[in-house]
């Protein structure tokens, strides 16, 4: 096939690439900051969501407690969004704001820490214009303008990769946004091949083995149903990509791999008329998780499964055991809330989560062609991490930020380390005032048992008006930081991050 005929027939019968699908046209929002900032006033918990003052920061050297251990040095990367107003309005929608590239440098000399927005080309509109101009996923923006595609509206404010000495920010509608390692400085999008300019390279690939990244970018996206398949070098070459077809239209934010397969779980929605992309979908409880088991090595041959509803943003490890896959994966209870997580906070209203998350494994039989959820009785778990060393199937400890105990915010306070084949869990609890993002894993270097690493966490403290990093010892979870970096200013809550070991 002509390469550059390759996203029109990826995507017959649907919108293409230069044109808008009807969930970018989106109209106008009523939400201001004034509210906003009242809220934030009787409750400073809610700094998590307040909109940033200034495109950069640093570089500042943080003040740490504790001690860092002398063989962890690199750069810690974390993205999320971070620019909510302009012009007397504020986004609706969590996943709106533009994003913001951390990066928290580690070694010898300290933790230093740098921030830059990342200069889209929306960022760069919105700047000159002084006012919101381009549609929202969660929004609605009064006289929006017309844009060409996806990357129009690119807020690469998700998450990170790390790739061959380069960094990238990333968003699940449009391309890699890469940024310069040193500073931060905006490069721009990649395209990864001429002809895949724009299309969607979802926020969560996965590394192989090998080095390899495996990603998706979801073709609903564009007006179709289905999946485009990216499979990079570790050099950040394409080696190939695949398209996944489905008729039923299904939402996924990220994706399991086991050794020999990647493990697509589609939620089926629907949507009604009128408002943001977010607002318009209707995830529908009555139709089942269509699932999709792609062989690496045959990419053009899926297997298909159905499996009970369930709506996962985020998995944790994947593993196959004789001719069954598992897959550990965050699921939450109330579809609806799911659609915007944290919309009263966006407010600057206080509710508590009406949202239950559960962690569940989704066991997929591979000799009789079903799937099911199997409940582990773990509650309250997001942002799951794990360390992908372990020498037999199910022996990965998950990282999970959880509430425990009495917390200011509806918000984690504590990390735990979670041994779900046990049925054990080692928690760390920050305090009532401490908000516990994503925590990764770093493996120490030249270790090879699985757990033997640091955790590294971004928190917020909003009462002190102060964000910080953590560090703990991954197999000492209960035993609480070795070392902990607070900054004199805070920033909003962000998604997910990347470590790069060269410093």
């Amino acid at each position: 096939m002509n390469r550059r005929r390759f996203l029109r027939h990826a995507l017959a019968g649907a919108s293409a690439l230069a044109l808008a699908p009807a969930w970018l046209r989106a109209q106008a929002g009523r939400n201001g900051p004034a509210e906003f900032t009242e809220g934030l006033r009787a409750h400073p918990w809610l700094a998590g969501w307040k909109s940033v003052g200034g495109e950069s920061f640093g570089p500042s050297t943080a003040q740490i407690e504790g001690r860092l251990p002398k063989a962890l040095a690199g750069t810690y990367y974390r993205n999320g969004p971070a620019w909510y107003e302009r012009a007397g309005l504020r986004y609706e929608h969590w996943f709106d704001g533009d994003g913001m590239l951390h990066a928290w440098q580690l070694g010898e000399a300290g933790i230093s820490h740098r921030a830059r927005m990342v200069a889209t080309s929306k960022f760069r509109r919105e700047q000159r214009a002084g006012r919101f101009v381009v549609p929202a996923v969660g929004s609605r923006i009064e006289g929006a303008e017309s844009i060409r595609n996806n990357d129009d509206m690119n807020t690469a404010n998700t998450s990170v990769l790390c790739l061959a000495n380069r960094v990238f920010a990333l968003w699940e509608g449009g391309s890699a946004i890469e940024l310069s390692a040193d500073d931060l400085a905006t490069i721009g999008p990649v395209a990864w091949r001429d002809d895949l300019a724009a299309a969607p390279f979802s926020a969560h690939p996965l590394r192989d083995d090998d080095g390899s990244i495996w990603n998706f970018g979801s073709l609903d996206m564009l007006g179709g149903t289905g999946l485009l398949i990216w499979h990079l070098d570790r050099q950040g070459r394409l080696l190939t990509t695949a398209t996944l077809k489905d008729e039923q239209h299904g939402y996924l934010h990220s994706f399991a791999m086991t050794a020999r397969h990647l493990v697509f779980v589609l939620t089926p929605y629907r949507m009604i008329e009128g408002k943001a992309f977010f607002e318009r979908l209707r995830f529908a409880a009555d139709l089942p998780c269509r699932i999709a088991v792609v062989a690496k090595d045959a990419l053009d041959a899926p297997r298909w499964f159905d499996a009970d509803f369930g709506k996962v943003y985020h998995f944790a490890d994947a593993f196959e055991h004789g001719r069954e896959i598992v897959v550990r994966a965050a699921r939450h209870g109330n579809p609806s809330a799911a659609r915007s997580p944290f919309s009263a906070a966006m407010r600057g209203e206080v509710a508590d989560s009406d949202d239950p998350v559960d962690l569940v494994e989704l066991r997929i039989d591979l000799a009789s062609g079903t799937a099911r959820w199997v409940e582990t009785g773990i509650r309250g778990t997001e942002f799951p991490t794990f360390d992908a060393r372990a020498d037999k199937p199910g022996r990965s400890r998950i990282y999970a930020p959880i509430r425990h105990g009495l917390a200011l915010a509806p918000y984690p306070n504590a990390i735990a380390a979670i041994d779900v084949r046990r049925g054990r869990m080692a928690v760390h609890r920050y305090g009532d005032e401490i908000m516990a993002e994503e925590h990764v894993f770093v493996p120490k270097p030249g270790s090879r048992r699985a757990g033997q690493g640091w955790l590294l966490g971004t928190l917020l403290d909003p009462v002190r008006g102060r964000s910080g990093l953590a560090v703990l010892d991954a197999e000492r979870v209960d035993a609480g930081p070795l070392a902990m970096a607070w900054l004199p200013y805070a920033f909003p809550l962000g998604f997910h991050g990347a470590f790069s070991q060269q410093a």
